[in-house]
């Protein structure tokens, strides 16, 4: 997911040929997500979570948009909406699994929406330093995301992991 997150700010932010290419590979990327939930909470909200992460992507692209055009009132609606975003999909996993909490959840996609919102910036401000440390911290809490969601899903269903 950060990997195809940074390579669309990295084509969009420079102008760079095919941003729309790489937008549809990051989207298809939510689709992944979406189903590789599907064994296991079911079809109904693999699709919810594929909905609900397109459009976390979908903001992000006109926050980065509006950012680099300079039109700080559309940042700040998008940003407004993409943290409203993440909200939603803190209640939504929450609610799938009670191994998350809402809070924790809130929390941790927070951080990835400010590094991911750093990256940009750095880019836009042309400060490779500051889009590396930020790409840096942001590819480590993903890692600690990415097994904070694993480890809610085994407690949930120990029967179905081994140990």
């Amino acid at each position: 997911h950060i990997s195809w997150t940074s390579t669309y700010i990295i084509f969009a932010v420079n102008g760079l040929g095919n941003a729309d290419k790489v937008a549809a590979r990051l989207l298809k990327n939510q689709e992944d997500i979406g189903n590789a939930v599907k064994p296991i909470y079911g079809a109904a909200a693999g699709d919810k979570l594929t909905a609900l992460l397109k459009d976390h992507i979908l903001i992000a692209g006109d926050l980065v948009a509006a950012a680099k055009a300079g039109d700080a009132d559309k940042a700040r609606a998008a940003e407004t909406k993409w943290y409203a975003n993440a909200d939603e999909i803190a209640i939504f996993l929450s609610g799938a699994n009670p191994n998350w909490p809402k809070k924790d959840l809130q929390s941790l996609l927070s951080a990835h929406l400010g590094l991911t919102k750093s990256e940009a910036v750095s880019l836009i401000m042309n400060d490779p330093v500051g889009y590396t440390e930020a790409r840096d911290k942001g590819h480590a809490h993903i890692l600690m995301m990415s097994d904070a969601l694993a480890d809610g899903i085994i407690k949930q269903f120990p029967k179905k992991f081994r140990k």
